[in-house]
């Protein structure tokens, strides 16, 4: 079984910065031959020789095993609820094995809004496969997009451009999700220090005191928080600090001076100095505004 759909992209959807050119979804029974026919040029392969797409392409294999190998990475395999992501220019093979088969979801995209992402080392050729077990969010998506493509109303571009950007999102979400929680302590440790600084942003507790609190040296503590947050507990506090400013500016006639103390920063000056590269505005400004 399979179901594919090619879709065109104008000038101005390519503008938007991401479009779609294809979405498909197969089966392949055990000792079904693969790759299947009906792909369009460009697309279709034979195994032993691969091949290099102008595009990048997203797969979801929720049944079934196979492998995957690029110009990058070696031989691997490909397990039941494994996505794996193709780079234009790369040179890639994949299958499914003969015993197994597999079910797969595809799409595939390019545009800025990607090219951005691996720039910035988001989405890396020496780190294509995520593993991240079965996802009804991940088959809906596909579903989804399958259906768009096939009903091809009005600027459907655009809706594919969000379903991917929501593929990626989760794909990427979901894994770094599974990989901390194998930890359960830590896990809960981080839990527990963003709930105590959040409860104590009015207070002079210090980041150094809280990793005592849990028992944990300062460096450990930094590294496990950032792990797990993408920021600094140091980073985290001032920017929880911040927003609080902003409520109190919005909310309360307290002086710029009184809320700059109130929330234990330095002086005023230094506290009107983060708010403005926080949020662009001094706090005076913020204030005249209301």
């Amino acid at each position: 079984m399979q179901e594919s759909k090619y879709i065109l992209a104008n000038e101005r959807d390519i503008l938007w910065g991401l479009t779609v050119s294809t979405v498909g979804y197969e089966e392949i029974a055990p000792g079904d031959p693969y790759p299947t026919r009906g792909h369009a040029d460009g697309y279709y392969f034979h195994v032993g020789e691969g091949r290099e797409l102008n595009e990048y392409q997203l797969l979801y294999v929720p049944e079934g095993t196979g492998v995957f190998r690029s110009a990058t990475i070696e031989e691997t395999e490909i397990h039941e609820g494994d996505m794996f992501l193709l780079f234009p220019g790369e040179w890639h093979t994949y299958h499914p094995k003969p015993d197994t088969g597999w079910k797969s979801y595809w799409i595939g995209f390019k545009g800025k809004n990607i090219d951005d992402r691996v720039l910035h080392g988001f989405l890396r050729k020496e780190k294509p496969i995520y593993h991240i077990g079965f996802s009804n969010i991940i088959v809906h998506l596909y579903k989804q997009a399958l259906n768009a493509a096939n009903e091809e109303q009005a600027y459907v571009q655009q809706l594919l451009a969000g379903i991917v950007n929501h593929l990626i999102g989760t794909m990427y979400s979901l894994e770094r999700n599974i990989e901390l929680n194998k930890n359960h302590a830590h896990v809960d440790m981080v839990r527990r220090a963003r709930l105590r600084i959040y409860d104590a942003l009015e207070s002079s507790l210090t980041i150094q005191q809280i990793a005592e609190e849990l028992g944990v040296s300062y460096s450990n503590f930094r590294k496990l928080f950032k792990e797990y947050t993408g920021l600094s507990p140091a980073t985290y506090q001032q920017d929880l600090k911040l927003q609080r400013a902003k409520e109190l500016l919005s909310t309360t006639n307290l002086s710029i001076k009184e809320i700059a103390y109130r929330l234990n920063f330095d002086s005023p000056d230094y506290f009107s100095a983060k708010f403005k590269i926080k949020t662009g505005r001094k706090p005076s400004e913020m204030r005249e505004r209301r």
